[in-house]
């Protein structure tokens, strides 16, 4: 119902050209380049940027790695017992000048009895790479790849030694990646497409600043009758099938699994525990020497960008640190009793998946000099749609992607759980947001919500008496990560104006929030057209999918209408830079309703007098709103009704885009993930595949290390293989079309096909290798006939789409 504690002149959104934003940007002059002339015709919103065929879409997927194997034989235990910083720590334990609980903990975490080493390096014989593998190799030592036969890395002794006269390698599983995907093209029979084919996509097996990384082989855009977010979500999840044989290939190649270090890739959204209990033992200095990528792949320099991944981690390790005097600003911390957080903060290994969108038009008008479609253009116009779009995010969190965890009461400490929060909202709603997650927590006793004290043993011993369960969050990923950075007064991040995220980012270094050398982190970033090549947006929201075509490609589907939604309201005049003010506050009201959706807030309390009109919109489609009785001049909504009447509004204002685009199933799914969750979020989802080890349907039934284990353990394992299976579905469909008739007669693939299948029928012979895959049974040689088959059909996907 529409409340009448808002104001009706709230209501009315903007209408008329003259309340237009007064700036270099005309939006007439923008309409007429799309030949947009008359917004009360029917088929005018076929030319909206991103419609029908002009969207193309990327992603880039950052996974997490481990190295099973005992204490002996994997470099990263290896590498912690012989280090320095270890002899040292027992050296001064002995003498009495350190806490023996130091030393203690690290010889419990090196005699695990899991053997399973999270982002640990991996080390093999020189000799198994052949000659092409080798040259790679050599060539990515140079300091500066451009420079042929320069010098090389001066750090190049940590991936080379020597070991009872053999020459061994040691290296990160990122590019390990490349090296074996390197090792099958260069073999003596790889036929000269398929080589051509690997040496391009090379270059796309990257590295977060800890975890492998790879990014779409090439844009993906409509076609055949699918659209382009849902051959996106093929293509990643093929991407995902080529890394997972790249794996198996290393394993047998290299003579990894023979020598006790057998190597898994797989989706993982946030640090795993024991690389947290280790970080929590170590110096910062010393964790960046274990953890932090080299950057042997993918830039001209790595040194240099080992060198700024380095900052980054200083920078946010510092951030975290600083968030501690906000919280006590806000009144959140009463005293100075805290729990310290570590100097080395470990959000860099959070691992999520980022989907990029561009518009063909919008990219044509960038190239083409003089069109009237500019830098300026770009980013005004640019800026307003992220703003728009920040308002329908919470839509996404938990219900398309989750990273479940938990949390015991002896964590619940402001100081660990609001994480980045103090960076990301202002004081009014950070306030909000805890004393709302307190009172969500079973945390309390005879009706009154209780914090912990401190001391762990104390807080361990009440909770057992007390019956504190702690608390189990949605999304922990988009809690433990800088992922939205709050705007100044001074320095709002998305006005419009050019350079904008630069006076932000400084501003912000000065605050020793950030660093102005560091790109502005966002829910949803520009992709311009002067740095990337193309025009469009970036979401990078997206934590887990259980199932990537499903989910993935709803999720983009989903994205791609929000932001076609958005440049309609924009073109009818309904929203502008006006109409969502530029301030902390006003950001910090939408984004509360995304962060509360993580933590899985039931409510949340919009200003009467909030200057932002589409929120005003919004909060007026929900049902069962009142005025808050704790929060005068504020209006109660839960966190349902906020979804739901977003769903409502797209449901009115986009239904011509949801006909054209053919979006029916995607909304009518989209309701059933908001009104069933149970059954069809994805946070429900895996939390339900999470327990079944523990026979328990209750998260807070299980202790919060318990869980979260049993996550890390069926991401290893059931998911993964769950993915494998996923993705040989589609590899299967795409050979089918590859090795047709109506391909044969085309001839670009005869010969190829003839040498790796040996004349098989490959339908049969992908049936047989899918089971030796699940089973990890694959032989080298079947791996290296199932990743040249891959690269065929990339090839063919490539020119596809050009």
């Amino acid at each position: 119902m529409t409340h009448p504690q808002l104001s009706a002149a709230r209501l009315q959104l903007i209408q008329t050209e003259e309340n237009v934003d007064k700036n270099p940007a005309n939006l007439l002059k923008f309409m007429n380049l799309l030949d947009i002339t008359d917004t009360r015709l029917s088929t005018w919103v076929e030319k909206l940027p991103f419609a029908l065929t002009d969207a193309t879409a990327g992603t880039e997927t950052e996974l997490q790695t481990a190295v099973i194997g005992t204490r002996h034989i994997v470099d990263l235990p290896q590498c912690i017992e012989t280090s320095n910083y270890f002899k040292n720590i027992a050296k001064r334990a002995a003498t009495g000048d350190a806490p023996r609980k130091i030393i203690s903990a690290l010889e419990a975490y090196l005699d695990s009895s899991e053997q399973t080493w999270e982002n640990s390096w991996v080390r093999f014989s020189r000799g198994r790479l052949n000659a092409y593998a080798a040259a790679v190799f050599q060539s990515d030592m140079q300091a500066d790849k451009r420079c042929v036969g320069g010098s090389l890395r001066e750090d190049m002794h940590r991936f080379s030694y020597n070991d009872q006269g053999v020459e061994m390698l040691r290296l990160p599983v990122s590019y390990l990646l490349k090296l074996g995907l390197a090792q099958v093209i260069g073999q003596a029979d790889c036929p000269a497409i398929v080589k051509t084919t690997g040496e391009a996509m090379m270059g796309h097996f990257l590295n977060d600043n800890t975890s492998p990384e790879t990014h779409s082989f090439h844009p993906v855009g409509s076609a055949n009758g699918h659209r382009a977010e849902t051959r996106v979500a093929v293509e990643t999840l093929m991407r995902y099938l080529l890394t997972q044989l790249v794996v198996q290939y290393a394993n047998r190649q290299f003579r990894l699994a023979e020598n006790g270090q057998k190597v898994i890739v797989y989706f993982g959204p946030h640090p795993p525990v024991r690389q947290r209990l280790l970080n929590n033992l170590i110096s910062d200095a010393f964790y960046r020497e274990l953890f932090m990528s080299p950057c042997l792949s993918g830039w001209h320099c790595g040194e240099e960008k080992h060198r700024y991944m380095a900052l980054c981690h200083e920078v946010l390790s510092r951030s975290h640190l600083n968030a501690l005097g906000k919280l006590k600003e806000a009144g959140i911390i009463a005293n100075n009793l805290v729990v310290l957080p570590n100097t080395s903060n470990i959000s860099l290994a959070n691992n999520g998946t980022h989907l990029s969108l561009g518009s063909r038009v919008l990219t044509r008008l960038m190239a083409q000099a003089g069109s009237g479609y500019g830098v300026l253009e770009e980013k005004h116009y640019g800026d307003l749609v992220i703003k728009i779009t920040e308002h329908f995010l919470p839509l996404f969190v938990g219900t398309y992607s989750a990273a479940p965890y938990r949390f015991d009461f002896q964590d619940f400490h402001p100081e660990r759980l609001l994480g980045f929060l103090p960076h990301e909202l202002d004081y009014t709603h950070l306030r909000m947001i805890w004393r709302r997650w307190k009172r969500k927590a079973a945390n309390k006793f005879f009706g009154h919500a209780m914090t912990p004290f401190g001391p762990e043993w104390l807080d361990r011993t009440i909770a057992v008496l007390l019956g504190l369960k702690g608390d189990y969050v949605a999304d922990f990923r988009l809690l433990d990560y800088l992922v939205a950075l709050l705007s100044t007064d001074e320095s709002p991040a998305l006005d419009g104006r050019p350079d904008s995220d630069v006076r932000l980012r400084t501003d912000l270094e000065n605050m020793g929030v950030f660093h102005k050398r560091m790109p502005l982190y966002l829910l949803c970033r520009l992709r311009q057209y002067g740095s990337m090549g193309f025009s469009g947006f970036e979401a990078r929201y997206f934590s887990l999918f259980e199932n990537i075509v499903d989910d993935m490609g709803a999720a983009a589907d989903l994205h791609l209408l929000v932001t076609m939604v958005a440049y309609k309201y924009i073109f009818q005049h309904q929203v502008s830079h006006h109409t969502i003010p530029d301030s902390p506050t006003v950001e910090s009201e939408r984004r509360q309703f995304f962060f509360g959706a993580a933590i899985g807030l039931p409510t949340f309390y919009v200003s009467k007098k909030s200057p932002n009109q589409l929120m005003t919109k919004i909060v007026n489609k929900a049902h069962n709103t009142r005025p808050s009785r704790r929060y005068s001049g504020y209006v109660r909504i839960t966190g349902i009704e906020y979804r739901r009447a977003l769903l409502r509004l797209l449901r009115e204002d986009a239904s011509d885009l949801i006909e054209l685009m053919q979006l029916k199933p995607v909304i009518d799914n989209l309701q059933q993930r908001i009104d069933a969750p149970e059954q069809h979020a994805v946070d429900r989802r895996l939390t339900r595949r999470i327990l079944e080890s523990k026979d328990e349907v209750d998260p807070l039934k299980v202790r919060g290390q318990e869980f979260n284990r049993s996550a890390e353990v069926y991401y290893r394992q059931d998911l993964r293989q769950g993915h494998i299976k996923e993705a040989f579905t589609h590899f299967r469909k795409a050979m089918k079309a590859l090795d047709s008739w109506p391909a044969w007669r085309s001839g670009q693939y005869n010969q190829a096909l003839l040498t790796i299948l040996d004349g098989k029928n490959s339908e049969d012979y992908l049936a047989a290798a899918e089971r030796a895959s699940l089973n990890e049974t694959l032989s080298a040689q079947v791996c290296e006939k199932l990743i040249s088959l891959l690269l065929l059909v990339f090839d063919q996907s490539k020119n596809a789409a050009t």
